[in-house]
């Protein structure tokens, strides 16, 4: 499963950076796919493996660990940017590109085909209460401290929580929706959130930029090396920490090394702050991620076995 999973993601990567040197698609064609992904896939996954949860007290370290991991960038990224003298933008970017990790458009698929159907509903729960809340909530505050903005009131935070369209799916997966929904419903589910993973890697073909000036190369390699390799060391010793059962340790880790959250670097963008930077976090960050995710996937087989 594996295999093909990864096979699936260069395929798509190559066609989306190829097709992105021709004008058969439009411009904004990227986004409108991510916009598919936000509003129809992943919701479909949020109902399907929401259900499957069952409570137990080492989900709340799930729930925890990514934001205790922000506490970790906001620590390691200081120190960085004292030390190397980066920028502001480029300090804010790091923020955001390291603290806040690709859990669920690329997360979902990849828990499938690393740890198996079980381990998704363990990545819900990091991605859910975890890596949505800190952008909804700290997302927006580094966006509007560094770019100039007005930084913004619980009204506006709750009000962004309201509009995105996972948080009803996770309602209604943790209310009303069964464990074992009817076969028709259930499979439709299933291909919607099995589109996820080749809509997002054509999307990121499609906007993957490569080259970086000179002066970013720094900030570049720091924010890669914390966000693949760094945030991950340290997440392994908190869910040893919070008592987390085989499966659940290996998905909270690996979800932690995977690479920049999309929406976090495109927010960035949006804001003026670094977008040269940011893109190349999400490009190389997923390029490299096909190395590291594997060797983390293999270093937790043996540390659980």
């Amino acid at each position: 499963m594996a295999f093909d999973a990864f096979a699936l993601i260069l395929a798509m990567l190559a066609l989306g950076m190829a097709m992105g040197r021709t004008s058969l698609l439009p411009h904004n064609a990227s986004e409108v796919l991510n916009l598919v992904v936000l509003y129809v896939c992943l919701p479909a996954a949020v109902l399907i493996y929401v259900p499957q949860l069952h409570l137990q007290w080492s989900l709340l370290g799930v729930a925890l660990t990514p934001w205790i991991l922000m506490g970790a960038t906001w620590a390691l990224v200081t120190a960085a940017a004292r030390l190397w003298k980066f920028g502001r933008e480029q300090y804010a970017v790091l923020l955001l590109c390291v603290g806040l990790c690709n859990s669920s458009f690329l997360g979902y698929p990849m828990m499938r085909a690393l740890l198996g159907e079980d381990a998704v509903q363990y990545a819900v729960v990091y991605d859910q209460f975890g890596t949505f809340m800190l952008l909804s909530t700290v997302g927006l505050y580094i966006c509007a401290r560094y770019s100039g903005d007005a930084p913004p009131g619980p009204s506006q935070v709750a009000l962004r929580i309201a509009r995105f369209p996972p948080v009803w799916a996770l309602l209604l997966g943790l209310t009303l929706m069964p464990e074992q929904p009817p076969h028709w419903i259930g499979s439709g589910l299933q291909r919607l959130a099995d589109a996820m993973l080749p809509l997002v890697m054509l999307a990121v073909g499609l906007s993957i930029r490569l080259r970086l000036p000179r002066e970013e190369l720094g900030p570049l390699a720091t924010g890669l090396a914390l966000k693949l390799l760094v945030m991950p060391a340290i997440a392994l010793p908190l869910s040893l920490l919070f008592g987390m059962p085989p499966l659940m340790l290996q998905a909270n880790v690996l979800e932690s090394a995977m690479p920049t959250m999309v929406s976090a670097a495109a927010l960035a963008m949006a804001h003026g702050l670094a977008p040269r930077l940011c893109a190349a976090l999400v490009g190389y960050g997923i390029v490299l991620c096909l190395l590291t995710l594997p060797a983390w996937a293999w270093l937790l087989g043996r540390v659980v076995a």
